[in-house]
């Protein structure tokens, strides 16, 4: 048998002349009947030329499902259409038209049952929350009822001790280079810190003084402020040390301490202990100081332990010189009332009963409103605006009873307001810089280091 060239024999050829006929036919019919295409060109691109089915085929396969899906897609909506129709003349065909919708459908049904499943798991978790919420918000007025104990801890807060990590034995970590750190014993197996930090004009002398000089320097002619801190923190508190600095610099020993279970001072707190801790120390430093002046400044809860303190002193008849209320409220009861955290219950039906009347069981009063009839010395008040902790309104309060207390007719009783716009808030007004005026103005004297 004679060959070709490339090799291929007659038969060969013949073989591959008629494959390639029966594809053309057959695509010619297929394209005929699926699309308007031209068949004579198909013929013409395919004849003689087999690899040039796939350069066809691909995309006419690729086009031609395409059309398929369009033509489904169509037929399902017309489908759609028709049950429609029927649904608004027959409940039956309703009932036969949604078995038939989801069964064809599957995955349509499947992502609104999705849907409703996520929504209904959503409702129940919030409503899980809501019932946790609420169950806490009866629970604590409660406990708090059953356990009055709690609430002195929430009105003293001696636990919360910041700034955290300090030595309290060592001042001069906190800036103090100029202060002595010691304990005195009001009460058998009871001990409380104390810290002295003498003016900053004798800072260089004091360096690496023992305590009989850090006593003996009571004897100069610089007056001294016995400093009451509020609840919470220790007497390391960062704006508590800042106002030690104010005072020293203005030429005033500071004398400050923790009340017993603040700080690393021993016991357990409670306004009687604290009123005795703070008259012990009234009393050893007037041992020391004679007849120079002893000012009593009480900052926010130590306000109340300041008006405490005078009021016992002026019964013996032997008030201090001077008493400076920064911050002050009436009562215990009326600034437990006002406090922010106080806000989610203050319009409960029993709220005195639960909460106020648990404070008054544990016998914290610090009754301010009270002891400005029993005072008999000079009163200045300071007190910010935007103060949230103690309001604005429980200072000016205080002043407006001291004004009209027989026992202080004749003394100066001084209200100082600082305006929101500063931004001194419940402890910052130490960064007043008109404080040494007021301060100058209201004891009418000279700051001592001038």
């Amino acid at each position: 048998m004679s060959q070709l060239p490339g090799g291929e024999t007659p038969d060969h050829t013949h073989r591959r002349g008629s494959l390639t006929d029966r594809i053309q036919h057959g695509l010619q019919d297929f394209f005929s009947a699926a699309l308007p295409l031209d068949s004579a060109r198909i013929r013409a691109r395919l004849q003689y030329n087999p690899s040039s089915l796939i350069c066809v085929c691909l995309p006419v396969l690729f086009h031609v499902s395409v059309m398929r899906k369009r033509k489904g897609s169509a037929d399902r909506d017309s489908s759609f259409t028709a049950n429609v129709t029927l649904l608004d003349g027959s409940s039956d065909l309703k009932h036969c038209h949604k078995k038939t919708d989801s069964a064809s459908d599957p995955g349509g049904s499947g992502t609104a049952m999705g849907r409703r499943y996520r929504r209904g798991g959503l409702i129940w978790r919030l409503r899980r929350i809501l019932i946790w919420v609420l169950g806490i918000y009866i629970a604590v007025p409660v406990i708090i009822k059953v356990c009055p104990s709690i609430q002195a801890k929430l009105v003293f807060l001696n636990f919360v001790r910041v700034p955290y990590f300090i030595d309290l034995k060592r001042p001069q970590d906190q800036g103090l280079n100029h202060t002595r750190n010691f304990y005195l014993q009001p009460e058998e197996g009871i001990n409380i810190g104390v810290w002295h930090t003498v003016p900053s004009v004798m800072w260089r002398e004091a360096q690496a003084k023992d305590a009989i000089w850090y006593e003996k320097s009571f004897q100069s002619s610089h007056p001294v402020i016995l400093y009451l801190h509020g609840n919470a923190g220790t007497r390391g508190g960062d704006h508590r040390v800042q106002l030690y600095k104010v005072f020293s610099s203005l030429g005033y020993h500071v004398v400050t301490f923790d009340y017993r279970g603040w700080g690393d001072s021993e016991g357990s707190p409670s306004e009687k202990g604290m009123t005795s801790d703070a008259l012990l120390l009234y009393q050893w430093i007037k041992q020391r100081i004679g007849q120079k002046p002893l000012y009593i400044w009480g900052h926010s809860l130590g306000t109340g332990v300041a008006t405490n303190l005078v009021r016992r002193l002026c019964d013996r008849g032997t008030p201090p010189d001077a008493l400076i209320l920064e911050s002050p409220f009436t009562n215990i009861r009326e600034e437990a009332k006002s406090h922010p955290f106080s806000m989610v219950y203050r319009y409960l039906p029993g709220f005195d009963w639960f909460f106020l009347d648990s404070i008054t069981a544990n016998d914290i009063r610090f009754a301010s409103d009270e002891n400005v009839n029993h005072i008999s010395c000079p009163v200045l008040i300071l007190h910010a605006e935007d103060d949230t902790v103690v309001p604005f309104q429980l200072g000016k309060k205080l002043y407006d009873l001291a004004a009209q207390s027989k026992s202080l007719n004749g003394h100066k009783v001084q209200f100082i307001p600082f305006p929101s716009s500063l931004g001194y808030r419940h402890k910052f007004i130490y960064k007043s810089p008109q404080l040494p005026h007021i301060l100058s103005d209201f004891l009418n004297a000279p700051h001592p280091h001038v």
